[in-house]
């Protein structure tokens, strides 16, 4: 599983990755192909590196940022270039170009993070060579040319082109052949260097990437995760950066949550509005980021590493294969459940199945779904809005309504019963008064009836 393949999950990826500022494209393409971890090894390794990035962000000046930042501008993708380096091909000019600007470029930031001991972090092959045998003259110029330095028969030749202008023809044609003669001596010269120059590019996304990152976390506000050493995965503070930020710009604050879930069931109960798919949302957006080597939006978090991840959410309807909302819902959970009886360690995030059907069969099938999965080695959060039994899960409920406003923390109970407050909401929200007074009566005159079981 690569991120290019989970980036436009609606748990909020996209916008992470447009937040971050990256200075290439290049290694905005390395990072969208980079795999999801589930080594814990691998996470350890990727979060240390991260770690040092963040500490070099915090100790240096923005004007050592800002200098290292534009010299990362100019890294660009020369992977057909160095394929054809490594298969012994003759490079033409751009392609050699390609190579100088790179090795210099890789040079000056080797050079700039060695003042800071950064360059052991993240290690840049030296191409001082590369860069002697493109530069003949010295000149430490990113460009590229058939300098006469090459060849003395061709410098003699473009002394003779320049004086006899009438014998143009004939020396420009014996000049080509000459400066191709050189092309094929570089060629040759380099192709020994081409893993090194592979690795220089690979090392100077990678470098990047972790300044992105690190830069985001300290704009963000998020935190180095843990592994998790007992499968179970807990979260201090969490919160969904673009919900919080799209709250700021109304004048309102997130309310961070707490909460942990393990190998168990967790079922997550309360009124419409009341925060469950941010909290499911913001699950599934934190594993990606952890298993992806971001930072977390959380004040803490100790996260357990999984092998494949779903989040199947409401309203997925799927034109292309003509099927309603209800029919993809059915599917994708279908595909957890299958997922779940094979060797592998899951998380499972599913937001209010059957929502979409009549109350009672869909109370049938999630009270179902919960019993099927209850017995399967993974890791299974879902929310729901109605009345079930939840056998051995255990149960969160949004705290609710109070005092006016939404509490959205999450609060331990013992059953799967949904808080009624669907009208105290809407009275909140300045809905018509006649409409809310008249619900008021029919819900007096029929006790039983649950309001939230259907929305």
């Amino acid at each position: 599983m690569q991120l290019k393949n989970v980036i436009e999950s609606p748990c909020g990826l996209r916008f992470m990755l447009d937040e971050l500022e990256l200075q290439s494209g290049f290694a905005r393409r390395w990072l969208l192909d980079s795999p999801m971890m589930t080594r814990d090894e691998e996470i350890t390794a990727c979060y240390d590196e991260l770690r040092r990035f963040a500490d070099f962000v915090n100790q240096v000046d923005h004007l050592y940022i800002n200098t290292l930042s534009h010299k990362l501008c100019g890294l660009k993708d020369i992977r057909t270039t160095i394929k054809n380096l490594k298969q012994s091909s003759v490079l033409d000019d751009i392609e050699l170009f390609e190579v100088k600007h790179l090795a210099i470029l890789a040079t000056d930031v080797k050079k700039l993070l060695s003042q800071h001991g950064m360059d052991t972090v993240v290690e840049i092959p030296a191409l001082d060579e590369v860069i002697t045998i493109l530069d003949p003259d010295g000149m430490k110029i990113a460009t590229f040319y058939i300098y006469d330095s090459y060849c003395a028969q061709l410098k003699d030749l473009r002394i003779q082109m320049r004086q006899h202008p009438e014998q143009q023809d004939d020396l420009l044609l014996q000049a080509g052949e000459l400066e191709e003669g050189v092309r094929q001596d570089l060629s040759r010269q380099l192709h020994p260097w081409a893993t090194a120059i592979e690795q220089a590019q690979l090392a100077l996304a990678r470098i990047d990437v972790n300044l992105a990152k690190a830069m985001q976390m300290s704009r963000m506000g998020l935190s180095f995760p843990t592994l998790s050493p007992d499968g179970t995965s807990r979260y201090e503070a969490m919160f969904h950066p673009q919900v919080k930020e799209a709250l700021a710009q109304r004048g309102r604050s997130f309310q961070p949550v707490n909460i942990a879930y393990g190998q168990h069931p967790t079922l997550i109960t309360g009124a419409n509005m009341g925060g469950k798919t941010v909290v499911l949302k913001t699950l599934t957006l934190c594993q990606w980021l952890f298993q992806f080597g971001f930072g977390i939006p959380a004040a803490s978090a100790q996260i357990a590493v999984r092998d494949e991840i779903y989040f199947c959410i409401g309203d997925e309807q799927s034109v292309e294969k003509g099927l309603s909302s209800f029919a993809a819902e059915m599917k994708n959970i279908d595909a957890v459940i299958k997922a779940s009886r094979e060797n592998k360690k899951l998380l499972a995030l599913i937001d209010e199945p059957a929502r979409t059907t009549n109350p009672t069969e869909g109370a049938a099938l999630v009270t179902a779904l919960l019993q099927v999965l209850a017995g399967r080695d993974m890791s299974l959060v879902m929310t729901t809005h109605y009345d079930i039994e939840p056998g051995d899960a255990r149960c969160l409920r949004v705290k609710g309504f109070e005092n006016g406003s939404m509490d959205y923390r999450l609060v331990e109970v013992q059953d799967g019963e949904v808080p009624h407050e669907a009208l105290n909401i809407a009275q909140s929200l300045d809905i018509d008064s006649e409409w809310i007074d008249l619900a008021r009566k029919h819900l007096d005159a029929s006790p039983t009836t649950t309001l939230d079981n259907k929305h």
